[in-house]
């Protein structure tokens, strides 16, 4: 049989569905929890919980987390595929179910996060969070969808186009933490172990040689003027258990503004 005729293996199939779905998952992510801070994870739930913001942002740690489990798992069954012996896909099978799965992420955040469980919504602080929620989800979910009904069909096998998607599902995992470096963050914020004086962190702070910027309604999170790798060694040595300012470890802690410490988590 001729190998573009062949039906795609199933682990293909899901593969590709998995890593589509992850980068719709880090685009949501990135962009809203991040960059334009309009929502978090659990921004619609109620106090305390809900102007939490050390709670606030390990849930969105734990759903990039979530993520990339999908996205490994759709790595996994591609390899897996492969090795069986099972035909890559060409460019446009695989644009088809990334875009497919992509779409399906905003459909399942819409529907299941947005209307059915109230955890957020895409624009929390605005007067109309439901044009905002439709916007968004035609715009990310339904337009991808409606994309893999127009992909012309091209029947030859896919050259680097697997390889590529792969990276820049795995890469966008890991900008949920490197972020920082890019936009030119100048805070960094701390997050010191619970029951810590709060002499002892000013005295960390003091000892790292930066100046404090705002502290959270917790008072186990700090804001301060980034640091050196000379402080970042200090802070920890003096009790904080991460420090946003390198990328992976805690570099997501760094997209945080004041705002986000002194309101609803981004509501008004």
């Amino acid at each position: 049989m001729d190998t573009i005729t062949a039906k795609l293996d199933p682990r293909t199939r899901v593969g590709w569905l998995l890593l589509g779905f992850a980068l719709g998952g880090f685009f949501d992510g990135i962009v809203l929890h991040q960059i334009l801070q309009w929502h978090h994870l659990l921004s619609g739930l109620a106090d305390p919980a809900g102007s939490d913001l050390r709670f606030q942002i390990m849930a969105d740690g734990l759903f990039h987390l979530f993520m990339y489990v999908f996205a490994v798992a759709g790595t996994v069954l591609l390899v897996a595929a492969r090795a069986a012996g099972g035909r890559a896909g060409t460019t446009t099978e695989i644009l088809r179910l990334a875009f497919t799965g992509f779409g399906l992420w905003h459909l399942v955040d819409a529907i299941v996060f947005h209307w059915l469980l109230g955890l957020h919504r895409i624009k929390m602080n605005s007067d109309m969070p439901l044009a905002w929620d439709i916007a968004w989800l035609v715009i990310f979910g339904i337009v991808p969808l409606l994309l893999v009904l127009v992909l012309p069909n091209r029947g030859r096998p896919a050259r680097g186009a697997s390889a590529a998607l792969t990276s820049i599902v795995l890469l966008a995992g890991l900008t949920t933490g490197a972020g920082p470096l890019f936009n030119g963050a100048t805070t960094s914020v701390i997050v010191f172990r619970a029951g810590m004086q709060p002499d002892a962190m000013m005295r960390a702070v003091q000892a790292a040689d930066t100046d404090l910027k705002w502290v959270d309604a917790s008072g186990t999170i700090w804001a301060v003027d980034r640091v050196s790798w000379r402080g970042l060694m200090t802070l920890h040595a003096r009790g904080a258990l991460v420090v946003g300012t390198t990328p992976v470890i805690a570099g997501c802690l760094a997209w945080t503004d004041a705002a986000g410490a002194s309101s609803r988590s981004g509501q008004q």
